[in-house]
């Protein structure tokens, strides 16, 4: 079983007087619930940056009993926010805001790249890289002959230290980065410096529930929502050169398109 990543506790912000905050704005008297009116203050205070991407919240016994409230009302409203994906419990750390979302646009790109690009700091854990005869049915996807050698490679991608996919794919084994490599760089970055340019490709996107063992490693509840991908890609003369098996943590993850009217 591998472990969940966790962020040490000591590299955690603090969250500011939240308590604080949340007694200057709460209305008593409102006919609107408290559980509602405590989610939707730490939800702007979220959004305003006075709770930034990793800030760690007090449990909620201590904002409870500071706030006066009960702590089946405190744990409503964090509920709420945890299912809305702005805060995650994680084991050992207790409730976090969570890092922002990952919005990509439906373009051949690769997510270690779009990480990159926008400061996310994208990392790769490698949990197989195995080069061997393929099974028919991915030797015949690849177009290459029965028997031939393929990259089986499953990698776990972190961004800012967060899990936020698992990526499977196979390649033809004459094009397979090595491990290490692979666990620095992103797989279209290693193709890039080996003269291979995609230039196409057909994706599938949909949506399923985790397994046991990747809600693990995504360190997600179990039977969390994850968002998924299946990719062929075909470099410029038409070969084709990566299938993908992708599963993004939903709670972690968008996909923007932009449709236009023909």
């Amino acid at each position: 079983m591998d472990p969940a990543v966790d962020v040490p506790a000591a590299a955690v912000p603090r969250a500011p007087d939240l308590a604080a905050h949340l007694l200057q704005h709460l209305e008593r008297s409102s006919p609107v619930p408290l559980y509602h009116q405590l989610a939707e203050l730490m939800r702007d205070a979220i959004s305003d940056g006075m709770l930034p991407p990793g800030t760690r919240l007090d449990n909620e016994i201590a904002l409870a009993d500071r706030l006066g409230l009960s702590r089946p009302t405190m744990r409503r409203a964090l509920q709420e926010l945890v299912d809305a994906g702005l805060l995650v419990r994680r084991r050992g750390v207790g409730t976090q805001v969570v890092h922002q979302h990952v919005s990509r646009s439906m373009a051949l790109t690769s997510l270690h790249d779009d990480l990159q690009r926008t400061g996310q700091a994208p990392s790769s854990r490698v949990l197989e890289h195995r080069l061997g005869p393929g099974p028919p049915e991915v030797t015949e996807a690849l177009g290459l002959p029965e028997g031939a050698v393929v990259l089986t490679l499953r990698r776990l991608r972190l961004a800012g230290g967060e899990p936020l996919a698992l990526l499977a794919n196979h390649l033809p084994g004459a094009l397979a980065p090595d491990r290490e490599r692979l666990a620095r760089d992103g797989l279209y970055q290693c193709l890039r410096e080996q003269g291979v340019h995609l230039r196409v490709a057909h994706q599938t996107v949909g949506a399923r529930l985790a397994t046991a063992a990747e809600a693990r490693l995504l360190d997600e509840r179990p039977r969390a929502a994850l968002v998924t991908v299946a990719r062929t890609a075909y470099d410029a003369s038409g070969r084709i050169v990566e299938l993908g098996q992708h599963a993004y943590r939903a709670s972690r993850y968008q996909v923007q398109t932009t449709l236009v009217d023909r």
